[in-house]
């Protein structure tokens, strides 16, 4: 369960049984069933830009947001924030990226939000330390709970496939 280390045994024990009854991915659809309906490129910008604009409108542009297909899930990359540099003339200019693991197209409703909540907080805080998370819990409050759901979504999505989704 790679989507769950570090968290203490007797919770991995739940997550175990829940797992070995074949009900996670139930357990989790009951209590996230709405989706979402953005499920292109233009739509997840403007999902993002709705979210920067209300929570971060001093901060630096977002030039381009994007679902990646690219992602791997496996290494813990749900979605990436980069800064893209280059030369104009005699200045240099930096332009901000925001990609989002495609797998998150069809995630519930709460957890592309948080997705997007955890790479607009890099844009302003660069480690993931206590002010990092701060920002995420004004932006969500219920941002912890929804990244420990989120993992075990993704935990049965892996494992109980492909009813899990």
């Amino acid at each position: 369960m790679k989507y769950l280390r570090g968290y203490p045994p007797d919770l991995l024990a739940r997550v175990n049984e829940l797992l070995a009854q074949g009900r996670l991915g139930e357990s989790v659809r009951q209590r996230y069933p709405e989706a979402h309906d953005v499920r292109t490129d233009p739509a997840l910008y403007g999902y993002v830009m709705d979210l920067k604009n209300r929570f971060l409108r001093g901060a630096p542009p977002i030039a381009k947001v994007l679902y990646d297909g690219r992602l791997e899930l496996t290494h813990n990359a749900l979605g990436t924030h980069a800064t893209v540099s280059r030369v104009q003339g005699t200045r240099l200019k930096a332009k901000r990226e925001i990609r989002v693991a495609a797998a998150f197209k069809d995630a519930p409703a709460a957890f592309l939000k948080m997705i997007v909540v955890h790479e607009l907080a890099h844009v302003k805080e660069r480690e993931h330390d206590k002010a990092f998370y701060a920002l995420c819990a004004h932006m969500e409050p219920a941002y912890r709970q929804l990244e420990f759901d989120a993992r075990l979504w993704l935990t049965a999505c892996e494992l109980e496939a492909p009813a899990a989704r």
